[in-house]
This record gives structure tokens, sequence and C-alpha cells, in this order.
């Protein structure tokens, strides 16, 4: 269960490369952008496996017209109604943009199976659908990238640890979360099943060791730009043009308007 500690990224080396992985970053988006391309990532892994401020690195210095973020929260009473897969359909992107799934419709195969959300019938149903639904995208044309964080339990116990003791981030701390801790096991089982059924070769999956933040973050964002054709230059920069004379606007006057307090004379 337990597993050895890996050596923790400098921080200054980290971030250095990072700042250099988002500058590539900002020309994979101009040329998902100019070239009309559909690219979907899709982020899953154990609670507290990272994710989410992987997720935000990336995000960091993107248009959120181009790229933009997916986390769905549950399923409403009519969703529940529909096929599996269609309220993430709904959410894939249109030419020119890019989809980051912080969980996806993997959902069904880990929290839905392992506390009993779906039934087994369901469950079977959709491994055998993913791989149709994956295909059919993939042919479609989109660029579908698949990266599990992996944890270890220890390393999660002491996230968990870390999130009750601070309270800017006890939100992250879900009954859900605390639950994972007493069905390691069952959730290792249920990934092990859904690896089987669903790391096709249209759409593999990547594992991404993530005890180390700062290392599973480089290697994640490094890896994904490795797997894309993008065009590794920056487009021109525009020139900034003159401001013309004034043409006599005089300003409203302050005090027929509404200021914020000046908190920050105080400090």
């Amino acid at each position: 269960m337990g597993e050895t500690r890996v050596a923790k990224v400098p921080r200054k080396a980290y971030e250095e490369e990072l700042l250099r992985l988002q500058t590539e970053l900002v020309k994979l988006q101009e040329w998902v952008r100019a070239e009309g391309v559909r690219l979907v990532v899709v982020f899953e892994g154990r609670d507290a496996a990272g994710k989410g401020g992987t997720i935000k690195r990336i995000a960091e210095h993107l248009n959120p017209r181009v790229a933009r973020i997916v986390a769905l929260p549950k399923p409403t009473e009519r969703e529940r109604t529909q096929w599996y897969f269609q309220r993430y359909a709904e959410q894939l992107p249109a030419g020119g943009e890019i989809a980051l799934f912080d969980r996806s419709w993997y959902n069904r195969a880990g929290v839905e199976r392992v506390m009993g959300f779906c039934t087994h019938e369901e469950h079977r149903l959709f491994l055998r659908q993913c791989p149709i639904f994956e295909r059919m995208l993939v042919e479609d044309g989109v660029l579908l990238r698949k990266y599990w964080f992996s944890v270890s339990d220890t390393e999660q116990q002491d996230r968990f640890r870390r999130r009750l003791e601070d309270p800017l981030r006890r939100w992250k701390l879900s009954p859900m979360d605390l639950e994972s801790i007493t069905r390691w096991e069952e959730y290792s089982r249920a990934k092990d099943e859904m690896m089987v059924h669903t790391d096709i070769a249209e759409a593999p999956w990547y594992v991404v060791e993530s005890d180390d933040k700062r290392r599973a973050r480089l290697n994640m964002i490094a890896h994904l730009l490795d797997s894309v054709p993008y065009r590794k230059e920056l487009p021109p920069v525009p020139e900034l043009p003159e401001r013309p004379p004034s043409t006599g606007y005089r300003r409203t006057p302050r005090d027929l308007q509404t200021y914020v307090p000046d908190h920050a004379a105080g400090l």
C-alpha cells in the first residue's frame, strides 16, 4: 500500500519550467483557435491526486473563451433519465476550442461504481459503450487525451489532513473524499477494471505519478504538448496604435459616482 516518496522538484526549477511550458500552452491555444481544432483533455484519478491544481496551471494564462474547464455537478433528475453520455457530449468543444474535463464520464467507472450510485447493469453498459463513444470522437477528428493521476495512500492521507487544517481549503474535503479513505481497495479494483475496458489504441490512458505535485504538473503538461502537433510560434505581435487627440470630452465629476472604499489605505 505505502510507497517510497519521490524527491520533490526544487521550487525554482519548477517555476522556471512551468513558465516555459505555459508559454507553449499559449502557442498550442493559438494553433487550436487558428486551425479550428477540437481538443479534449480528461483528468481522472483519486481524490486529492492533484487534478485540480494541474488544470489551474494549464488554464492560468489561456483565454477562457478558447480553453474551458468542465466540472459538472451531480446530474439532475432529468439528466438521470438521459443517455448517460448525453450531458458530457453537450460539453464537447466546437472548432477552435479546448475542453478540460475535471472528472468526466468516467465518474460511472469510479465513484458511481464504488458508492453504489449506479446499478451493476449500468456499470457494465458503460464499460461496453465508453470505447465506442471515444472512438466516435476520435474518428470525427477530436483530439482526445486521457490522464490518470496516481497518488499513494499515505500521500492522499497527508493531503486530506492538510485540507482539514487549512480553512481556505477545507471546502475541498467532501464527505465523499473521507469515504474514499475506507474504500481504497474498492477504488483500486474499479480503476483496474476501467483500464482493462477503456485503455484503447485510439484513446489510451496516460498515468501521471502525482505524489510530488510539481513533478506531476510538469510531466503532464510536457506530455500533452509533445502529443499534439501544434505550431510552435506565437502569432505576430500587433502594433499599438497612437491615441488620437482629445475632442473635448470631460470626465464625469467623481462625486456623482459611488466608489468602493480604499481598504488598502489602512494596510
